[in-house]
């Protein structure tokens, strides 16, 4: 063999070397181990939940089992929709898939939880969609009480496990019983460090579900994850979290949604910035649009004056590793009409879990304060989640 020839062979031996250990360190979503999940499928009529992140690598996962022949019977569809596109809080309908002609069920209209009848000659329900690690994002909520229909009429839930892009911190007040909502089932703080098939044992474990009844739950594992691994998201969770940068900031900024101030739907960077009419500080604005996924946006068609945080490095939003009440305080501080501030006060509480947080704002306590307010139920909160950890 000539020199060149060795040299062209030692590269080619080296990059293969290469691709194996990434592919050995590279994230598998549970979706993409269907070894462990067909077997569990086989000649059972079967319900899925999912929507457009429900994928294994480039294809949907409707189609995938369909190509396995999998019986697939109905598609039950959370917010947002099968496709993913409605706006948030609107409501979505009962329809077919055009392409298989499937009927979807909403979880996000009249029921938001599959009735009896619904669920009749299915023998499985399969549980596929991309959560954020958020306790108000509504995928939650669906996975309660899809887990609650299952263990009312004696179905197994599987779920298929997928990464938390902030799994890597637990921060945030711990939602109160009083405050209980679709944004907010359960006793957790607003970032709960858990993947969504973590999530489901604890409320299985907790005896959260009607009655303290048991889901047959099944997680199907995700391979070399860790918490404190990052991960990008393949597509985008929901229309307004376009970008890694928006998932990072949205468990901070959602709170604006419960104010007089916008947190950029109808921009080209929602949750990447936070800006109101009336704000003082007048260096940035924006004006808000009508577009899809933010059909009537907050100050639509005005100048809405802001803080826009979408040139914030990923790498330093991960560090923080916390909730950053400095926006909200500085919003609260530099608006002129303090009265009409929280202008959705019961919905800011609600995203906030009590009303102590709004109470606080408007007291002008400081950060350091309101953070340790929250500190005992915090610590409370860590050893509940440690018994239903699947991954360090």
């Amino acid at each position: 063999m000539n020199t060149s020839k060795q040299k062209l062979h030692i590269i080619g031996l080296l990059f293969i070397v290469l691709s194996t250990l990434l592919s050995a360190k590279k994230i598998i979503p549970a979706a993409e181990r269907p070894e462990l999940y067909l077997p569990l499928l086989k000649d059972k009529q079967i319900a899925l939940v999912v929507n457009h992140s429900s994928l294994v690598k480039n294809r949907h996962l409707l189609d995938y089992l369909l190509k396995y022949h999998i019986k697939v019977k109905k598609i039950f569809a959370p917010e947002h929709g099968f496709r993913g596109k409605a706006d948030a809080g609107a409501h979505v309908r009962n329809h077919h898939d055009t392409k298989t002609r499937l009927p979807i069920i909403s979880l996000y209209g009249k029921d938001k939880k599959p009735t009896k009848k619904d669920l009749k000659g299915i023998d499985l329900i399969l549980f596929d969609i991309q959560d954020v690690g958020v306790r108000f994002y509504t995928y939650l909520s669906t996975l309660h009480y899809i887990m609650e229909a299952g263990a009312e009429n004696n179905i197994p839930v599987v779920v298929l496990d997928r990464p938390n892009p902030n799994g890597h911190y637990i921060d945030g007040p711990v939602l109160q019983k009083k405050y209980r909502s679709f944004i907010g089932l359960h006793p957790v703080p607003v970032v709960y460090g858990m993947s969504i098939g973590e999530y489901a044992r604890m409320i299985n474990g907790e005896g959260w579900l009607k009655s303290g009844e048991k889901a047959r739950l099944t997680v199907i594992p995700l391979k070399n994850y860790t918490h404190q691994r990052s991960y990008t998201l393949p597509v985008k969770p929901s229309p307004n979290l376009p970008n890694d940068n928006a998932i990072a900031l949205y468990p901070s900024l959602a709170f604006f949604e419960g104010t007089v101030f916008s947190a950029g739907r109808g921009t080209k960077i929602p949750f990447q910035l936070y800006c109101a009419n009336s704000y003082t500080k007048k260096n940035f604005y924006v004006i808000p649009r009508s577009i899809a996924g933010a059909t009537y946006p907050k100050f639509k068609g005005e100048h809405c004056y802001g803080i826009d945080l979408s040139q914030r490095r990923l790498s330093t939003l991960r560090k923080e590793q916390k909730l950053n009440l400095g926006y909200l305080q500085d919003a609260y501080a530099n608006y002129p009409k303090k009265k009409r501030f929280f202008s959705h006060k019961k919905f800011f509480d609600k995203l906030a879990g009590s009303n102590r947080l709004r109470k606080q704002i408007t007291a002008g306590v400081s950060e350091k304060k309101i953070r340790k307010s929250w500190q005992k139920e915090l610590s409370a909160f860590k050893k509940i989640r440690r018994k239903y950890l699947l991954y360090p």
